[in-house]
């Protein structure tokens, strides 16, 4: 998949870079989510939270077209999202044995 990094509609954080979010959507474990609210739902919004190959998590706010991924909003994991992704990576990996 493709990212369309061209006007991006929000600040960088600083602390990310693009390689890291990119890298985030990439990691097997990824939690991809599409929200119930209506809000997100009209305007087709998904959450992904990933690790980078650095282990710094990522939570991001995109749009796809299936082609191309478009970040609206990415930042580090607060503990909460680490608690949650590592949760369900467990559950991923006990399933497997």
């Amino acid at each position: 998949m493709e990212f369309d990094w061209s006007n991006p509609p929000y600040e960088l954080d600083r602390s990310l870079s693009q390689q890291e979010i990119e890298e985030s959507f990439e990691d097997p474990f990824a939690v991809k989510l599409l929200p119930d609210s209506r809000r997100f739902a009209v305007q087709a919004r998904f959450f992904n939270l990933g690790m980078s190959a650095g282990s710094v998590g990522v939570f991001s706010v995109y749009r796809t077209n299936g082609k191309q991924i478009r970040i609206i909003h990415a930042r580090p994991f607060e503990p909460e999202e680490r608690f949650f992704y590592q949760r369900k990576a467990d559950q991923t990996l006990t399933r497997g044995t």
